[in-house]
């Protein structure tokens, strides 16, 4: 088969200043050479992927200027700063902060208003204590001796030190504060920064969105970002094998998806944040333990958000059995609503009561390590608003808040709280005290080069996609009008909400014909002067007679409102033979392969075992 002009994923995926990095033909040799898809989904701190240790993976942004150039943008009129001392990871970098007066400190502005974490590495010097603010009145102290966390106070979620060896400790504090101000104190003792002279060394803070302090990140005059950044592609290993994650814009309507004791009502129930890793791999899961009131119900609740009559809400959330296995999602307490056992990863039950919701399903998926993401989903009859109820227990029943008497000690661990106005979830949009939109995933690349003016095939492996409610959403090539030219798959609603392949020209469909079951769907589209064959899991599909005049210029990956799952992507500058093509998108890659799959046995008098050498050799 010939060499693709361009080669996109199969299993090797990569990424350059941001934009998605694909191979095609050297102009002088039939090398392959590196191409950047320009990228887009704008600035975007909702976006989240799996990355390939199976965790899942956040925009990051050290909020601080100078985040280790303490007289700079830090204000410290009441100490003294001294650089190059020894740090704790070995550098010349820490700087030494010394009381010239009561209430020493140094102090930064910054303007954010979600949960947040300031962190920040210290030693013990003349004096062993230290403090730091996070947010007007949010305040904790650390004993730098003993590696223990002292008096919190304000609103506080949570406070830690962590030692980082030879003396240094990170002592970070979380809240829930609007305020705009960190603060770090040089403290003579617990609670107490009334002392006049003294020193502790410093190094290294950080102020993040979140619960909990995270890996470093160097700051200088701007902030700095890692993980999932704005207008990069996000490369899932959902699954453990990456794929091209696209999606439509989505919100999540839940304003707090992983502070559970910021939500509005908990009912016989205690719930411990940062209790637990979470399927992100830090410590900020939250532990739901029941109270021992007897035999009474047991429910946290969150409102804020609205449900629409004809629209569906999908509701999903991560949790793990911990000394209970059953976990109570609902809407509006017994309107929609699902148990999911979470020892062997099924769902107990799901209903709706038909006055408020219709056409209701839930499932549940392993996601590793215990957790699993369950999703419940139903279409709104009334318009009203909604809440979200979770409930945990010993039991599985038919109702949506069982009463039970618990044992005090067994609950739940859930993280990743997420509600959307729409009929399937999509990756987890993490929000720190409102509502968060993730924008759509968009790319194009100019192929000019790349084709030829008479001839090409195109060629998709999709891992899954799904449609939305709106129409002429793309992927393919085309002469950069939209769809007036256009080969490829669609996904929007022109087949009762399918996703299909789409050949569109001079502004008419030629071929518009769905997909039945696009999961690990492979898709081929050859087109010359003789038209159009399109083939699909190993079989052709349709075909036209129209001829390719040479108008294609542009790959597009438009998902504005569809949701892709893309494995690979390959163009061909000549039309494969039909049966190239039906090779190329065979759903089996060894004879074992379709045997085994489809279930097969083998008549022939030279194959007497169905044995896989014998097959081969027929």
């Amino acid at each position: 088969m010939s060499k693709a002009s361009l080669e996109l994923g199969g299993g090797n995926w990569g990424t350059k200043d941001g934009n998605l990095l694909a191979y095609a033909q050297g102009n002088e040799s039939s090398n392959l050479v590196p191409r950047e898809f320009t990228f887009t989904r704008g600035s975007d701190i909702a976006a989240t992927r799996v990355n390939s240790s199976g965790l899942i993976e956040k925009y990051r942004e050290n909020l601080l200027l100078q985040s280790n150039t303490f007289d700079t943008t830090w204000g410290s009129a009441t100490s003294t700063l001294t650089s190059g001392q020894s740090g704790y990871d070995g550098s010349n970098d820490a700087w030494k902060i010394a009381k010239n007066q009561a209430n020493a400190q140094i102090n930064q502005s910054y303007s954010d208003t979600s949960v947040k974490t300031l962190s920040i590495y210290a030693k013990a010097d003349t004096l062993n204590w230290i403090a730091i603010v996070g947010a007007s009145g949010s305040i904790g102290y650390f004993d730098l001796l003993n590696g223990v966390v002292g008096t919190t106070g304000g609103s506080v979620i949570d406070a830690n030190i962590e030692s980082a060896g030879g003396g240094w400790w990170r002592c970070s504090v979380s809240s829930a504060a609007t305020t705009s101000s960190v603060t770090i104190y040089p403290a003579d003792a617990d609670n107490d920064i009334s002392g006049t002279s003294g020193s502790i060394y410093i190094q290294d803070a950080q102020l993040e969105r979140g619960l909990v302090a995270t890996s470093y990140l160097e700051s200088g005059a701007t902030t700095v970002t890692s993980g999932v950044a704005d207008n990069e592609p996000r490369i899932d290993y959902t699954g453990g094998t990456g794929s091209l994650l696209l999606e439509p814009s989505r919100t999540n309507v839940i304003k707090q998806s992983e502070y559970i004791n910021g939500w509005n009502f908990l009912l016989n129930v205690n719930v411990t944040d940062n209790a637990a890793i979470s399927p992100e791999g830090v410590l900020n899961a939250s532990n739901i333990v029941p109270t021992t009131a007897a035999s009474s119900q047991k429910v946290l609740d969150i409102s804020g958000f609205n449900r629409t009559s004809g629209q569906y809400t999908s509701h999903t959330i991560y949790a793990k059995a911990n000394g209970y296995n059953y976990l109570y999602l609902s809407n509006a307490a017994d309107r929609l609503f699902a148990v999911y056992d979470l020892s062997d990863g099924s769902v107990d039950y799901v209903s709706s009561n038909g006055t408020d919701f219709i056409n209701h399903s839930a499932s549940i998926e392993s996601v590793g390590n215990g957790w699993y993401r369950c999703a419940l989903i139903g279409e709104a009859v009334t318009s009203i608003g909604s809440y979200l109820r979770i409930s945990v227990a010993p039991t599985s029943e038919t109702i949506s808040a069982p009463a039970y008497t618990a044992d005090g000690t067994s609950g739940v661990l859930v993280y990743g709280v997420q509600v959307e106005q729409a009929s399937y979830p999509t990756s987890y949009i993490p929000t720190y005290g409102t509502s968060d939109t993730r924008a759509a995933d968009g790319q194009t690349l100019d192929i000019t080069n790349l084709i030829s003016s008479t001839e090409g095939t195109l060629f998709f492996h999709l891992k899954d996609a799904k449609s939305h409610s709106q129409t002429n959403k793309i992927l393919g090539i085309g002469d950069g009008s939209g769809v007036d030219n256009f080969f490829g798959l669609y996904v929007n609603d022109f087949q009762t909400g399918a996703v299909g392949i789409r050949n569109r020209q001079a502004n008419a469909d030629l071929m518009n014909t769905a997909i039945p079951n696009p999961q690990n769907a492979k898709v081929a589209i050859k087109f010359s002067p003789s038209g159009v064959k399109t083939f699909l899991n190993g079989l052709e599909f349709q075909s036209s007679a129209t001829a390719y005049t040479g108008w294609a210029t542009s790959f597009d990956l438009n998902t504005t409102v569809g949701d892709v799952d893309l494995k690979q992507y390959l163009l061909f500058n000549e039309a494969l033979t039909d049966k190239e093509a039906v090779d190329l998108t065979s759903p089996y890659s060894t004879y074992q392969e379709l045997v085994t799959a489809e279930g097969l046995t083998w008549e022939s008098p030279t194959c007497t075992t169905n044995s896989i050498t014998e097959l081969q050799s027929i």
